[in-house]
């Protein structure tokens, strides 16, 4: 019997999985800290990968 094996993460296709950006709105504070703000991928909510489909592609019945 084979070895069961966890399946693979997939890379979500929209952010290639880089899902968190930090974006500068420009200037600083008056503390002098760097003023951003989070910009997550849309497609995957900020997780970088994708759920795995049930149906497997060019799978025969």
């Amino acid at each position: 019997m084979t070895p069961r094996t966890r399946p693979q993460t997939h890379i979500c296709p929209n952010c290639n999985g880089f899902a968190s950006a930090a974006v500068a709105l420009g200037g600083r504070d008056r503390h002098g800290h760097l003023r951003t703000i989070t910009a997550n991928c849309p497609a995957c909510h900020g997780t970088g990968t994708t759920r795995r489909s049930t149906a497997q592609e060019g799978a025969r019945a």
